[in-house]
């Protein structure tokens, strides 16, 4: 029955899983290499990523492997340690720290992501990647493949790079890139998809395309094109394979900087993973929802036997998996199937990767960017209100200008901050029926009422005027804040002074804390005090 159920849909996830794999292989040798790491570690990750990962992960359309957002703290780390044994046994204590989280239910965490920040995420990512390979297209390949920071590595950032192409633009690329979005956009047309001829993924004909004009312009004359135009795939054969893997310095469990690392690597691998599997649960067409604490588990024994072999540490990551969606992908089939297309690929046909032009996978990864920002989803946010579309606007702001995590927080933020001033704002309901002359004001409070109302509730009965009688009417409260309640007892103690009365009703009847009815009493005194007066 399982069985069944992983294949039955292997007609539409082996086509997915070639776009991923061809997506994949750059990003996962372009990681590495950022990462001050050797190649075959981000192909180890990639592979580990898609398999492991694949195969444990609750994630039906996620896609795991090296994570650009790693890649500093990875650099940093291995110069910090002074070895890269010593950072496996960093990588391994990650695997471990987000076991532990997994088990801790820690997953719930991506549920508190609003979608306006999601949404702006999958927005500024999107951007990132059409604008990043755009130099890629045309011949300009000084950024390693799969950076989605502002600020690259040689100090140039995602604007400036446009600019610097401008000097180093190679005709070959160019045609190549063209072709192969040319190729991409015939096969998104519907007459195509419903033909014979939508059984062959485009992506495939667009890289297989490139190979060709590749193969063609290296020996054409006025048109150069040497092999940093193409995938950059080092020596590697079984027996060799074997031979360089770097194996973890266990000496560094003893070590209180690898512990340090580790639990740096687990939070931010964590961090990325739950954003991901966020964005990518809202891009599955069926709405699946991935069980988060299950990821966390699966990510952790990635990364445990990532760190073993000798590979980089892992997250679910969004460029893959955004690949994976738009490609047709139904099931973590694909994912798995592209992680054992890396391991074979590189090992049986690496001359063959190695003529594929970087521009043709740029032109793949530019219409994935484009998918990822529409327009009309702009427009969509931009219907739903300022309270949506701020949030959503300013995390594509920080995506695009810092990264993922940072850009991320600063939509978190602004969030947040719309969040405090509603709760400033409307901590109650007040009743129009009871705003006539002569009749007292009925504020009702909203069913749970935390600390955060508290400085609506204060402003409003801190500006009553002289004589105003006004009923705060908490029946249909399940929960007071203590905080809330000593600023109303604190009102009817002023309201006293100033000829204001302060009725509060339904606290009896529900029995909340001591502060309610201790609150109660008090409104009995001040009621009693009242008619002894009269």
């Amino acid at each position: 029955m399982r069985k069944y159920f992983l294949f039955q849909h292997l007609r539409q996830d082996l086509p997915a899983s070639i776009v991923v794999f061809l997506v994949a292989l750059p990003l996962c040798l372009g990681i590495a290499l950022a990462s001050g790491a050797e190649p075959i570690t981000g192909l180890i990750a990639g592979i580990i990523g898609g398999v492991v990962v694949g195969a444990a992960s609750g994630s039906t359309l996620g896609v795991s492997g090296p994570a650009a957002g790693l890649a500093v703290i990875v650099l940093n780390g291995i110069g910090e340690l002074g070895s890269y044994e010593l950072f496996l046994g960093a990588v391994i204590i990650a695997g471990v720290l987000q076991i532990v989280l997994g088990l801790l239910r820690a997953g719930v965490l991506a549920y508190y992501f609003p979608n306006s920040v999601i949404k702006g995420m999958l927005s500024g990512i999107g951007i990132i990647i059409f604008l990043k390979q755009i130099p890629h297209a045309v011949g300009y390949n000084r950024d390693y493949e799969g950076d989605l920071d502002f600020v690259q590595p040689d100090k140039q950032n995602t604007f400036s790079e446009l600019l610097n192409m401008g000097d180093f633009l190679n005709t070959g690329s160019i045609i190549i890139a063209a072709v192969a979005l040319a190729i991409l956009l015939i096969w998104e047309l519907p007459k195509v998809k419903g033909s014979k001829l939508g059984l062959v993924p485009g992506p495939l004909l667009a890289v297989i395309s490139g190979i060709f004009l590749g193969l063609l312009f290296q020996g054409a004359g006025g048109i150069v094109m040497d092999t940093s135009f193409f995938i950059d795939l080092p020596e590697l054969s079984l027996a060799t394979a074997l031979e360089v893997l770097p194996s973890p310095d266990l000496s560094g469990f003893g070590t209180l900087a690898v512990w340090k690392l580790g639990a740096t690597i687990a939070v931010v691998a964590s961090l990325e993973t739950l954003l991901c599997v966020e964005a990518t649960d809202k891009l599955d067409p069926y709405k699946r929802v991935t069980p988060t604490n299950r990821e966390l588990l699966a990510q952790g024994t990635g990364n445990m036997l990532s760190g073993l072999i000798g590979g980089l540490p892992i997250t679910q990551v969004i460029v893959r998996s955004s690949a994976n969606i738009q490609s047709g992908g139904r099931t973590k089939l694909s994912a798995i199937i592209h992680g054992f297309m890396l391991l074979v690929s590189v090992l049986v046909f690496p001359d063959v990767l190695r003529a594929i032009p970087l521009a043709s996978l740029a032109a793949i990864l530019l219409l994935v960017g484009y998918k990822l920002t529409k327009p009309a989803n702009m427009v969509q946010m931009w219907q739903k209100g300022p309270f949506e579309f701020i949030p959503y606007a300013v995390t594509i702001l920080g995506v695009v200008f810092s990264d993922l995590l940072t850009g991320v927080m600063i939509g978190m933020g602004v969030g947040i901050f719309f969040i405090l001033y509603n709760n400033y704002r409307l901590p109650f309901h007040i009743d129009s029926a009871t705003m006539e002359p002569g009749k007292p004001l009925v504020l009702q409070l909203s069913e749970d009422v935390s600390f955060l109302n508290k400085a609506g509730i204060l402003r409003t009965l801190n500006t009553l005027p002289k004589g105003a009688h006004v009923v705060v009417d908490a029946s249909r409260s399940a929960r007071l804040h203590p905080d809330v309640v000593e600023i109303i007892e604190d009102q009817i103690t002023r309201g006293k002074q100033e000829d204001i009365t302060i009725e509060l009703i339904g606290l009896d009847r529900n029995e909340r804390t001591k502060s309610s009815r201790k609150l109660g009493e008090l409104m009995r005194q001040a009621k009693k005090m009242s008619l002894d007066k009269d």
